[in-house]
């Protein structure tokens, strides 16, 4: 039992979870930097920024609900936590693992999405109120690609379960080609999950400040901000095992190889950040559905067919 609540609470858990949130807050923001000929901030900055948050005075607006305010952040961030008990890191196997674990973390990666929504209704600002409605409009358009590139090649595997599909990729590697164009839409999707350029329309601070989190500050604004670093961490790491399931069956190499990966899908968000201008949010709406959807239901159809043609 203590061993179990040692692997949720600390490793592969929730203290690594946050740890290697704020080395990839660090890492997307540099290399984003250097890729704009700007140097970046120093390797302690993501700390810093959320200590200085840490202390910093909560201010709730007087027409806010209280306790939905107080309580959003949290819900958010217990969401990512609990998801990533179900994603491998080491080798193959997740902390916790059971047939359908593939739909219980899509549902628990919509949790955050909605608590950001939630946030701005319920600050009751003009800003917070706009921020919320695109969220909630943009959650609309990349959810359903996101959700069916994810789920293809599990029509493959013939498994809901993260961890047997990542065995199954593994042990029959050629498949892994076939789910090329899954991959791709769930990265491009994954950016709009994180609302990052070019789909940082809900933020879009040089219109609206800081979206649904405009009212928000001090340790609450920090738990958000934790929250979406470790919703990347928690995306690289779903998409690392159901896309690159390459390992070597040695624990010690296996966990190296997933920080590979994991940087690895960091690094093209990134590229992928710093060359794009931002959409406004029917151009993302439209490309969600005019070609993410289109794709992704063609990987689909192209997976059944695999799976019948080869029977199995």
């Amino acid at each position: 039992m203590l061993l179990g609540l040692g692997k949720i609470l600390i490793f592969p858990g929730f203290l690594f979870l946050t740890v290697y949130a704020f080395l990839f807050e660090y890492l997307d923001r540099k290399v984003y930097a250097r890729l704009q000929n700007r140097m970046g901030p120093p390797w302690y900055q993501p700390l810093a920024d959320f200590l200085k948050l840490v202390g910093k005075e909560v201010i709730i607006p007087a027409g806010a609900n209280k306790t939905m305010f107080n309580a959003l952040p949290v819900v958010s961030l217990a969401a990512v936590a609990a998801a990533f008990i179900y994603v491998p890191v080491l080798g193959k196997e997740a902390v916790y693992s059971f047939p359908g674990d593939l739909i219980v973390v899509l549902y628990f990666l919509t949790i955050p999405t909605m608590c950001l929504f939630l946030a701005g209704w319920y600050s009751r600002g003009v800003y917070a109120t706009v921020g919320s409605v695109r969220t909630l409009t943009q959650m609309f358009a990349y959810e359903v690609p996101l959700f069916m590139a994810l789920l293809a090649p599990a029509l493959i595997a013939k498994t809901w379960s993260i961890t047997e599909m990542t065995a199954f990729f593994a042990e029959h590697p050629l498949y892994i080609l076939i789910n090329i164009p899954a991959l791709f839409v769930a990265l491009v999707a994954a950016q709009g999950k994180l609302e990052r350029v070019p789909f940082d329309t809900p933020e879009a601070e040089t219109e609206i400040v800081a979206g649904p989190l405009v009212e928000y500050s001090g340790r609450l604004l920090a738990i958000f901000r934790v929250t979406v670093d470790c919703e990347l961490v928690l995306i690289a790491s779903l998409v690392s095992a159901i896309f690159l399931p390459f390992m070597t069956g040695n624990p010690g190499w296996d966990f190296i190889l997933y920080l590979v990966k994991t940087v690895a899908v960091l690094l093209f968000l990134a590229l992928l950040r710093s060359v794009m201008a931002r959409l406004r949010i029917e151009q993302m709406v439209s490309f969600c559905w005019r070609y993410l959807t289109p794709i992704a239901i063609l990987q689909i159809v192209v997976n059944l067919l695999v799976r019948g043609g080869l029977g199995l």
